[in-house]
């Protein structure tokens, strides 16, 4: 619904409510309360199927009057929202002093003080004012509040998801105003739960912006070195690099973690014998770590590239080139160590199966041998159900001739079991 068609519901309203207010009639407090119900779940339906930025922008077009009644029917988890999008006037004509603040996200502000990083406290628009940082992280942000924290520092704050899923020529390029975008994948390495999560960087006026939608080891990392030693980081570019370095060392640490867990499996699947069961789980633990290996591969070839890109642009240091340098090298040795997990995976997958197929081999052996000691008796069957057979055992009392007659049959049955044995012991005698 438009600006247009929200004035003309609001003005409609007002129609309405004067013309029963001007008339006397029988339960005029009734009339008029069922037509303030009315009213208002017109103003809460509109509400539902509108976006905080909308709301915000026709907050601050409508007439006072009209933006305070809308602005009270806001439910109050949208309120904050809502605040963000205002203007400040408009923000303090409805809301006073209240200032919208960071809810369900978090928003990291970084300065760096005597080679340290020191963080400050936010909560607020008003503590960004005044700040000089090197850093700011931004988790789990709102499209107003990106705007907003963009607008302050005068740059343009993308969503992270948005800007991963471009091509992957798209993620890495500088700006006309010579701002650097990088948009990555780090590994969310958890028990049980493991995934690639997409940070968008963009370097800024010697301000270094991170964003991404969960909180990520790396990010850890790289704040307790920052903060406990003493220049280790110097600009924004440095931090940058880290955080590359640091995403490497935690897929290190990934694929130590295959190692181990490959190890278990190995041991399980080159023992003497194992059950479907065992199998189908020894499966899904290979299966499981072998998404885990490409998923490190793909973010360490992920890391590979925008480092490629840094060092062409020729937008490093000499030292900073070096540190990239080393950090490829780290890369490579990881490429090939993921390389060997995949040949390790496979040739487990391969004995598994393998595994599988003897089992299975084992058992239409069983139902072979089971059908050849049958086969005899099946014939026999089939002459003992013919009428001669009848005529063979006449004057003979019937329970005599065919209990005489399954007896031969077991007979026949276990000599042929007998032979079927003998012959399966020469032959395995003749394979040794």
């Amino acid at each position: 619904m438009s600006l247009k068609n929200l004035i003309e519901m609001l003005n409609k309203q007002k129609l309405v409510d004067g013309m029963v207010h001007s008339q006397q009639m029988h339960k005029h407090d009734f009339v008029a309360s069922l037509l303030q119900k009315q009213h208002d779940a017109e103003l809460l339906n509109f509400i539902a199927k509108q976006s905080a930025t909308e709301l915000g922008g026709y907050l601050d077009a409508l007439p006072l009057q009209d933006a305070q009644k809308l602005w009270h029917k806001l439910p109050s988890e949208l309120e904050n929202n809502v605040l963000w999008e205002l203007s400040d006037v408009r923000r303090t004509e409805l809301a006073g002093d209240r200032q919208p603040g960071f809810e369900d996200s978090q928003i990291n502000v970084y300065e760096l003080i005597e080679g340290r990083l020191k963080n400050m406290p936010i909560s607020g628009r008003q503590d960004l004012e005044g700040a000089k940082p090197i850093w700011v992280d931004l988790i789990n942000s709102t499209k107003a509040e990106r705007m907003f924290v963009g607008s302050h520092f005068g740059v343009t704050l993308p969503d992270p998801i948005e800007a991963t899923d471009l091509e992957v020529s798209a993620r890495f390029h500088v700006e006309e105003n010579d701002d650097i975008h990088l948009h990555s994948n780090f590994l969310l390495d958890r028990e049980g739960s493991s995934k690639s999560v997409p940070v968008a960087f963009i370097l800024h006026g010697g301000i270094l912006f991170s964003l991404r939608n969960e909180e990520l080891s790396v990010f850890r990392l790289q704040r307790r070195r920052a903060l406990t030693q003493p220049g280790y980081v110097t600009d924004s570019v440095d931090l940058l690099l880290d955080l590359y370095g640091a995403d490497v060392e935690v897929s290190a640490d990934s694929l130590e973690n295959i190692y181990a867990k490959l190890g278990v499996v190995g041991r399980h699947v080159l023992s003497e014998a194992i059950t479907d069961q065992q199998a189908a789980s020894i499966l899904a633990d290979i299966a499981e770590e072998e998404d885990q290996n490409g998923r490190i591969r793909s973010n360490i070839l992920d890391t590979q590239r925008a480092l490629s890109f840094l060092m062409r642009g020729r937008l490093l240091t000499p030292d900073q080139i070096s540190d990239s340098k080393q950090i490829l090298r780290n890369i490579d040795s990881l490429n090939s160590h993921t390389a060997f997990l995949f040949d390790k995976i496979n040739f487990l997958m391969d004995a598994t199966i393998g595994f599988i197929n003897i089992n299975q081999n084992k058992r239409v052996n069983q139902l072979t041998v089971f059908s050849v000691v049958f086969m005899p008796i099946n014939i026999l069957a089939g002459i003992g159900g013919m009428s001669e057979f009848s005529m063979m055992t006449e004057g003979t009392p019937w329970p005599l001739s065919f209990g005489g007659f399954i007896l031969g049959s077991a007979c026949i049955g276990f000599v042929t079991y007998v032979l079927l044995k003998h012959f399966e012991k020469k032959r395995l005698k003749r394979t040794i």
